[in-house]
């Protein structure tokens, strides 16, 4: 059975750091997260290749890496200097060749950015 187990996230104060990660079930050659704030489209925020390449959006680009643990099959979001922006649903989504728009996707989780 293929899943996406995402986890992290959570409240965080501007300015402060947090992780998302996402456990894969399967070997996908593309990984990726996005995210979704109320009344916004969905947006990419960074994706992954296995072959190590990343892509990862203007917006948090200098802020947010995103890596991939081989040991772990777990794909990783840190995620620094957060804005109130950022607040969002946050989604981890593979494939296994990398089409557009990704086949599978996590349930999300809720990224809260706040005083």
């Amino acid at each position: 059975q293929v899943y996406l187990r995402e986890s992290g996230g959570g409240s965080v104060q501007p300015g402060g750091s947090a992780r998302l990660s996402c456990a894969a079930s399967a070997d996908f050659l593309c990984l990726g997260w996005w995210r979704q704030a109320p009344t916004k489209e969905r947006e990419r925020v960074a994706t992954l290749r296995r072959d190590g390449r990343t892509n990862v959006a203007d917006s948090v680009k200098g802020r947010f890496t995103i890596s991939y643990d081989n040991t772990t099959d777990t794909l990783n979001l840190e995620m620094s200097g957060l804005k109130p922006e950022d607040t969002a649903m946050y989604y981890c989504a593979a494939d296994p060749n990398c089409l557009v728009p990704y086949q599978f996707w996590g349930q999300g989780t809720q990224v809260t950015v706040s005083s």
